[in-house]
């Protein structure tokens, strides 16, 4: 055991668990007046559900031993963790239990990103029961295919088509943004979807959760080196590149296109850095970061304006930031790798052809359309057994008070009115 790696791991593990509460400022900031409760609520909910299920199985589901091909862990070899408390339990140059700790923050955000597609309208306890069966269908099986090294005996995408993925670009944010998509599609749209009533009730709430998340995010990609060494430094550069690119980049195209620079664009173009980095940071230059992050903000502030070309509701733009800004980060490592990173792989534009972008390519479309199949599937059964969606008046009266019985601002006795919270 090294000291100095597991002093980092632990920090890091902490920056990731903040994400958490982060985003769901980021979240609850965008969403209405009375639906803040309920939009922050989803999120501390994936933080118990998730943690309890990964105690259980979920670890031993993603990093267990290989029993089906690459697409599975043992579910039982460490149930409840056991055998992993042990002094000589190491992962790596780390205690187990960190490995163990760390990683089940990532698999806590990932279903709590999921809920940013579905606000103002999802019953509570089904979100709940929906994140136990998404986190055990979707998300730990995945985890396996992108985490699990043994040295071609792990997971398929990770030991055997050797895609680069370093912090989650595919298991966390295509995965989530593919989930996001198929509940949005099953769910429908709001009742004033495209009305211009659902403007962010609190922009600062929007601007804290976005600087959370960035500080969080040092963790989760400068962490995932799981040790105090070069790696992480490179990874933490190349994070803070990209995202002041990208942030710069997304209002940039909102000043050319509606004559403003927004501060939901700039929180939005910071998530939208991060997001695409997440996977290329130990692949790519300092340079190399910035055109990702330029790239990935440009198109994704694009994107956004699709759902309502398309017609399909994705309240918080999960799609365009998650969905589009992994598959922008992941693909980009086959154009952009190069040999001097971490990573020591070379893409198209250093001279590594394509092999490498084919990898790249085919990881992110299979974890792509594994997550939109089964989350469908996983909705649609939900949607039509306890119902996942609320009542049209529950909708109209607000979730929070229906749900949870608050109101998420009064003062003194005095509830204050959403039209009073939104000017």
């Amino acid at each position: 055991m090294d000291t100095g790696d597991t002093a980092w791991i632990l920090a890091s593990t902490a920056l990731v668990m903040l994400m958490t509460p982060g985003l769901a400022l980021f979240y609850g900031g965008m969403v209405r007046a009375k639906s803040v409760v309920n939009m922050m609520m989803m999120s501390f909910g994936a933080l118990g559900v998730i943690s309890v299920l990964w105690v259980l199985y979920g670890y031993s589901m993603a990093f267990g031993t290989d029993v089906g091909g690459g697409l599975l862990g043992d579910p039982g070899e460490f149930f409840g963790l056991s055998g992993l408390m042990s002094p000589d339990a190491l992962s790596g140059t780390i205690p187990s239990m960190l490995f163990v700790g760390f990683q089940g923050m990532f698999a806590v955000i990932t279903v709590a990103l999921v809920s940013g597609s579905i606000a103002d309208r999802a019953k509570f306890w089904t979100w709940l029961l929906f994140a136990a069966v998404w986190g055990t269908l979707v998300y730990f099986p995945v985890a396996h295919w992108v985490f699990a090294f043994a040295d071609g005996d792990g997971g398929w995408i990770a030991d055997r088509l050797l895609a680069i993925d370093f912090a989650g670009g595919t298991a966390v944010h295509i995965n989530a943004g593919a989930a996001g998509l198929a509940l949005a599609l099953v769910l429908g749209r709001r009742r004033d979807f495209a009305k211009g009533a659902h403007r962010p009730h609190n922009l600062p709430l929007v601007m804290l959760g976005a600087g959370l998340l960035w500080f969080g995010w040092f963790g989760f990609n400068a962490g995932s080196a799981v040790g105090a060494n070069g790696v992480a430094a490179v990874a933490l550069v190349n994070t803070v590149a990209a995202t002041g690119a990208a942030m710069l980049a997304w209002i940039a195209v909102e000043k050319f296109r509606d004559g403003h620079a927004t501060s939901m664009g700039a929180a939005s173009g910071v998530v939208t850095g991060l997001v695409a980095i997440t996977p290329a940071c130990s692949a790519l230059n300092p340079v190399g970061s910035l055109i990702l992050g330029v790239v990935a903000g440009a198109i994704c502030s694009l994107v956004v304006d699709l759902k309502f070309r398309l017609r399909y509701d994705d309240s918080l733009d999960v799609v365009a930031v998650h969905l589009v800004g992994g598959l922008v980060g992941t693909i980009a490592i086959g154009f952009l790798a190069t040999a001097d990173a971490p990573a020591g792989v070379d893409g198209l534009f250093f001279g590594g052809g394509v092999d490498q972008l084919w990898r790249q390519v085919v990881g992110a479309g299979a974890v792509l359309a594994y997550s939109f199949v089964v989350t469908y599937l996983i909705g649609l059964v939900l949607q039509r057994t306890i119902g996942f969606r609320v009542d049209d008046d529950h909708e109209v009266v607000g979730v929070d008070r229906v749900h949870h019985g608050e109101s998420g601002y009064e003062i003194g006795s005095e509830e204050v009115s959403e039209d009073v919270v939104t000017a």
